[in-house]
């Protein structure tokens, strides 16, 4: 299975003002790196290659500054939303970039140092599994307490009174997953998701490792003054 991976940063990051106001998110700096690029080399150095990003909020400035991706190694191919269509109606829009496989998604506003390489496993365990999704879930952060999604047996679940974990913004998709999906209209994610997992048709992994989600000011600069400790 050929994998390919879809980078969401369509979003206008409006938790970020008055970083983004002339700036759209994914190109907010950690370190040396605008936040997208950390993920595309870490995409590339796991062999995924072919690569989509949807943009809506100052996307030119995306595209101008990514370019087709050579310089880093990957084949790059936008999809521009004429409005931002959240993530579900997204994805649904650039499909016809993704192939008929099943395909790694990742948000652009997050960080982590999950190896992408484990995208092939879950993508083969949809198929093994005769499931739509396979979601990269991590503890539960600070600002997210209770969590999201419940996780037993392997499935991810309906949140409970307990084992609720956070999903990562990374997971595998069939493209089937977002048949019911509009492409003209805005949806979240979380709502085919949560048809989805009542129908028990969402796996889950969960991830102990580095990971934050890049929500605020303070949280871009806790992640960029962390990596600057690293030997």
């Amino acid at each position: 299975m050929s994998l390919r991976a879809m980078i969401l940063a369509a979003g206008r990051g409006s938790r970020m003002r008055p970083l983004t106001d002339h700036t759209p998110k994914p190109l907010l700096k950690i370190g040396n790196k605008a936040l997208i690029e950390w993920h595309i080399d870490r995409l590339v150095n796991a062999g995924i290659t072919q690569l989509v990003i949807n943009h809506a909020w100052l996307g030119s400035q995306i595209e101008d500054y990514l370019g087709d991706g050579s310089r880093y190694g990957a084949i790059i191919q936008y999809s521009a939303e004429p409005k931002a269509l959240e993530t579900a109606a997204g994805i649904k829009h650039a499909l016809p970039l993704l192939g008929t496989d099943p395909f790694l998604v990742i948000s652009a506003d997050i960080w982590c140092d999950w190896n992408p390489q484990l995208a092939a496993y879950m993508g083969q365990s949809l198929i093994t599994q005769s499931a739509l999704a396979h979601l990269l879930l991590v503890p539960n952060p600070e600002h997210n307490r209770n969590g999201d999604f419940g996780f037993a047996q392997m499935r991810v679940q309906p949140k409970g009174e307990t084992n609720n974990y956070t999903y990562s913004g990374m997971g595998v998709f069939s493209p089937d997953f977002f048949d019911s999906v509009s492409a003209s209209t805005p949806t979240p994610l979380r709502d085919p998701l949560l048809t989805a997992i009542n129908q028990h048709q969402v796996l889950g992994s969960i991830y102990h490792g580095e990971w934050a989600d890049i929500g605020t000011p303070e949280r871009l600069q806790q992640i960029e003054q962390s990596l600057a400790l690293k030997p």
